[in-house]
Order: C-alpha cells, then sequence, then structure tokens
C-alpha cells in the first residue's frame, strides 16, 4: 500500500460514501460516438469490482458528472449504483444535495475527480483524490493522487486504500484468496 500522512489516514477512516466523476475518472476521458449518435465508453472491470467492494463494506457509491449519457446509467445500474447525478453543471450544489439526501458531513465524503470543473467539491470533502493524469491545476488541492490513470484502475487504486485504511480488505476479500 501507498505511504499515506497520519491525517490522510484519519480522513480516510470517516469515509461512508465514494463520488466520482465518470469521464476521465471512470473512463479514460475519450467519448466514441458512432455515425448514429450513439457515444459509446469503455469502463475498467477492476474499477467496478473496486466499486462493488466498497459497498460490499457498507460504503456507498455515487456519480456526478457534468454530462448526460445512457451508458453511464446503464454502467450503474449494473454496479448498483444508486446515486447517480448527471448533467451536473454545477457539482457543488449537486454534491449538497447528494449529502443532504444520504444524511452524511463532508468529512465522511470521497471524491475522485479529474479536472478544475471538480474542484468545487474536491475542496469541501472529506478524502479527495484525483487520477494520475488528472489536469495539473488540482493537484495541489486533493490528498492523494492515483498511480492508474482514469479509466484504468484509478477507481479500484482508491477503493482498495479505503478499504485497507478501514481495515475492511482482508475480510472483503478472504474468499479469493
Amino acid at each position: 500500500m501507498v505511504e499515506l500522512s497520519g491525517t490522510v489516514r484519519e480522513k480516510i477512516k470517516k469515509i461512508n460514501l465514494l463520488l466520482m466523476d465518470v469521464d476521465g475518472v471512470m473512463t479514460d476521458g475519450r467519448i466514441n460516438i458512432d455515425n448514429n449518435g450513439c457515444e459509446t465508453k469503455s469502463f475498467n472491470v477492476r474499477d467496478g469490482h473496486g466499486i462493488k467492494l466498497l459497498q460490499r463494506g457498507g460504503i456507498k457509491t455515487g456519480i456526478i458528472t457534468g454530462r448526460s449519457s445512457e451508458v453511464v446509467n446503464y454502467r450503474a445500474k449494473e454496479l448498483g449504483i444508486k446515486i447517480v447525478r448527471q448533467g451536473a453543471k454545477n457539482k457543488l450544489d449537486v454534491y449538497r444535495d447528494i449529502v443532504a439526501d444520504e444524511g452524511v458531513y463532508d468529512e465522511e465524503v470521497a471524491y475522485i475527480g479529474d479536472d478544475i470543473v471538480d474542484l468545487p467539491v474536491l475542496k469541501v470533502v472529506g478524502f479527495s483524490s484525483a487520477v494520475s493524469d488528472a489536469s495539473s491545476h488540482i493537484i495541489k488541492y486533493v490528498d492523494y493522487q492515483t498511480i492508474n490513470k482514469g479509466g484504468n484502475g484509478a477507481v479500484r487504486e482508491v477503493a482498495e486504500l479505503i478499504l485497507r485504511v478501514k481495515g475492511l480488505w482482508n475480510e472483503l476479500t478472504a474468499r479469493y484468496f
């Protein structure tokens, strides 16, 4: 596991909800549109398993994205992600609504972003992270930058980090070992 400061470890221990951007975080940021205008995205299966492990550990998961896409609804349903907010032009307002709806405090929320539109949320959550290929403008504002790129295991990396720090990893993965 990556070496973390005591302060960051304490932040992670409080996490009960992980929120994520989609394009550039759950995907590599590319948007594929065919001749009929149909959009496709590629998602990493390990990221999906990390999300499922978090859920099994009692940690809720959710999506906040500025774009709207049926592909996102489909992937969220497939993974059991119940908090899905698309078309979020002001992510902080949407975040505030989620926090109120879920009855959690800022310090109980983690967020993974990749660009400046994520900054308002990254600045208020309990544990903030950015993917390794995130905009350089946000790196100084996050608690953790992943080793993996968006769409290539970054979500899984953060999920595993949270589960390990909270002491849930071994129990949740014992059946595989």
